[in-house]
Order: structure tokens, then sequence, then C-alpha cells
């Protein structure tokens, strides 16, 4: 079985723990800035290929469809990828959701003009290989935009009390630096852009009033102190040796 589906049976991390996640005052917010950075990076995608890879529930899906991207969703959890074929019934949108590992992809070389996994490698011990096959199935002149939990936050420690304490869903955690992501690009042969953080409120309803309208100028910054890291990497041109996004 998957590290990760063992992560969603471990905790019911399932589509309820999303929903209700979101319908909180602080879930909201972060997920708020969490997709704009990550929409930010994607860019304009109104008729290119689209795949998310880790799509959970499908709500990133729809909304790159939305924007009129052709999108494909796969995950490793049954659960979560009926949760977004019904997701995608409601929106009445035609995206297709696989149930399907990010290191073995069911997709021919050079397939998709952008991939976006969001907080995968989280879950992921040895993350070359899922590099490695995001960069076969991505086209020459693709994109990857890829966000992940940060290292160096105060979500993170609590995390990492919360797996001393006992929790098997964060034992199994990764958290990365932004070295660490611009360096697994690189080693898939991917030109990697600057990382980006967002998220550098503690996870507390009144730091989050007071720090959120801020969270843009701490980017501007650093990105020592940011919960999410976001990259964008662009997949290089056999002849010129540079992505189209470079």
């Amino acid at each position: 079985m998957d590290t990760r589906e063992q992560a969603y049976e471990a905790l019911d991390l399932g589509p309820k723990a999303y929903a209700g996640w979101r319908a909180s005052e602080v879930g909201e917010m972060t997920e708020r800035l969490e997709r704009q950075l990550i929409l930010e990076l994607i860019g304009d995608v109104n008729g290119l290929r689209v795949l998310d890879v880790g799509c959970g529930d499908g709500d990133l899906a729809v909304a790159l469809w939305q924007r009129g991207a052709k999108v494909v969703g796969i995950d490793v959890s049954g659960v979560m990828i009926e949760a977004a074929k019904a997701r995608a019934k409601k929106h009445d949108s035609d995206i297709a959701f696989h149930l399907a590992g990010a290191d073995n992809m069911p997709f021919p070389s050079e397939h998709f003009d952008v991939v976006v996994a969001v907080t995968i490698l989280c879950f992921v011990e040895n993350p070359p290989p899922v590099f490695r096959e995001i960069a076969r199935v991505l086209r020459t002149g693709g994109r990857l935009v890829i966000g992940e939990l940060g290292r160096w936050s105060t979500w993170a420690v609590e995390r990492r009390v919360r797996a001393w304490l006992g929790s098997r869903l964060w034992r199994r955690a990764r958290f990365r630096t932004a070295r660490e992501l611009r360096s697994l690009a690189e080693q898939a042969n991917l030109v990697a852009g600057p990382v980006r953080g967002a998220i550098y409120y503690p996870r507390w309803a009144p730091a989050m009033r007071l720090l959120a309208p801020f969270d843009a100028a701490f980017a501007r910054l650093t990105t020592a102190g940011a919960a999410f890291l976001a990259l964008s990497s662009g997949k290089p041109n056999r002849r010129t040796g540079y992505s189209d996004n470079h």
C-alpha cells in the first residue's frame, strides 16, 4: 500500500477531513493563500493539458478546469478519487480522474503542458523517482508547479510535537526546504525557478487575523518561517536548453 494511502487510512484523512479544514477560519484563509500562490505560479492554463498529481477531492482540479484547462487528476486514494469525481459531476466538468501513484503514472511521455502537485512529497520517503516520472510526462517546454510543507515554520514545529506525542500521520511526514525542492527538480533535469513562501502566521486564529494581511510582504523577504513552499520548474528545450517559462 502507498504511504500516502496509509496516511489517509490511519487518521481518516479523507473528504470529510478536507471539508472540515476548509470550513474552519484558519483553514479557509490558509487554503486561500496557498491556492493564490499556486495559481499565480501556474499562470494562464486556457487550452492547456494539466495533470493534478495527488488531486485529493478534486478542488484544485475543478478550479483549473474553470480556467479553461483540460484537466486530469490522479490520487492513490480510491475514496478521494470518488469524491473528486462527485465534485466534477456537480460542476458538470469533463475532468478525468484516475487511481494511480505519482511514481508510476499511466500516461505517455511528453503528454502534459503543466503538472501541478500540492503536498504530496510530505508522505514520500524517496522523492527522486516521483520527480523523474513527472518530468517524463511533462512536455518539452512545459512546467511543473509543486507546493509543499516547509520545514522551518511554527506549523512544522507543532507537527513534530504531535508526532512525538504519537500522531501516526505526522510520524510519516517529511518537511522540505527551499533548497531541497530546487535540488529535486534539478536532479530530474528540470530548470528550477525561485522558491516562494506563504503562510507565515502560526496555526492560531488571533495570530492569523493579525498577520495574514502581511503574508505577501513576508514572502518578498524570505522563505524562512513559511509553512508552505512553492516552486515552478520548466522542462528545458533540447536544442536551446531553456524552458518556456525560463
